[in-house]
């Protein structure tokens, strides 16, 4: 019997039916589909339409899903932690309004923010509740609706990104499968080129910051494609190096979805090769906290018992972080 680790045993995801294509782009900004393809991978995002709508409602046919797919009720869940940049409110936790409406009684939760490390970070995080042996279900969610804090005049951030979420289940394990080791890392001193300026306690909203357009996201790109591009694709060879993996061992490389030259950086310093690299950006964009989510769920059916699977992202603020799991069904 091996010691108690953390599974997952069920994953799922949701993304909005209106497709946001490059050539519509064109109307809203100056850019072309060739431009944005060429510099990124992407072709077409999803959004999220519909007044009232919010975070929450794309997680919830993706929890549902889980919950249908693994034969269990919301009841049974333990805890709940909803990695998301964009919360339905600053407060509550999107974790608890998202509790509610999917019935989870007995779960307590609260949100994750480290922007697109999210739901590696949330991994991590759950797994400790596991291992601990506090808890036997925990939910991990990974979802944005960027569309919510995009400008959408502004060509640097709004051919990048779109809505989705996915969601994982872990459970305990004692057979050798589920979260073996991770690298989390941070460097505050990032924050200057990938933020949104409004909205906190620092800028609080006034007409003043929404007049000069600071409660959506930006971004630095030049930079912030330097440091993802190196610090991704070391912190990916570092957890293969820490675990005694060479290019073979992986099974899959499952990448945050920001740009596809930081994914092919990534692979390359790994020594994989391109059929191993787990990619849907060119459909999806940038999710933020569901590019991961949703590219397990869309790859679940190629996925062996007991693949090597590593997880690789790179957020603003800046945060970073890998992790290797064994996949367990």
């Amino acid at each position: 019997m091996h010691k108690l680790q953390a599974a997952i045993t069920a994953v799922h995801g949701y993304a909005p039916d209106y497709i946001l294509t490059n050539h519509e782009l064109e109307a809203l900004v100056d850019t072309n589909d060739e431009w944005i393809t060429t510099r990124t991978g992407i072709k077409e995002r999803r959004i999220l339409k519909g007044e009232g709508t919010a975070t929450s409602d794309l997680a919830v046919p993706a929890v549902n899903g889980l919950l249908e797919k693994r034969g269990i009720s919301a009841e049974e869940i333990d805890l709940i932690i909803f990695c998301t940049t964009t919360p339905d409110m600053p407060f509550p936790a999107t974790a608890n309004i998202l509790a509610d409406k999917i019935g989870a009684k007995n779960a307590w939760g609260y949100d994750l923010q480290a922007a697109c490390s999210g739901f590696v970070f949330g991994l991590a995080t759950g797994a400790a509740f596991i291992e601990s042996g506090k808890h036997q279900k925990v939910l991990v969610v990974g979802g944005d609706k960027m569309s919510s804090i995009i400008d959408y005049q502004d060509r640097a951030t709004c051919i990048i990104f779109g809505d989705g979420c996915g969601c994982a289940l872990l459970e305990p394990n004692t057979e050798g499968y589920g979260v073996i080791d991770s690298v989390l890392k941070s460097d505050g001193s990032g924050r200057e080129f990938l933020n949104m300026k409004a909205g906190g306690s620092l800028r609080p909203a006034t007409h003043q910051t929404i007049d000069a357009r600071e409660h959506y996201a930006f971004q630095e790109g030049k930079t912030v494609f330097k440091f993802a591009v190196t610090n991704m694709a070391n912190v990916a060879a570092e957890i293969m190096e820490r675990n005694n993996l060479v290019a073979n061992d992986v099974a899959w490389l499952v990448p945050h979805q920001a740009n596809k030259r930081i994914i092919d950086a990534t692979a390359n310093r790994m020594g994989i090769n391109e059929e191993k690299v787990v990619i849907n950006i060119e459909r999806y964009g940038n999710t933020t906290n569901g590019t991961i989510p949703l590219c397990l769920w869309e790859w679940e059916s190629k996925f062996k018992k007991g693949d090597n699977i590593v997880l690789a992202a790179f957020g603003g603020g800046f945060t970073w972080g890998s992790l290797y799991l064994k996949w367990a069904y």
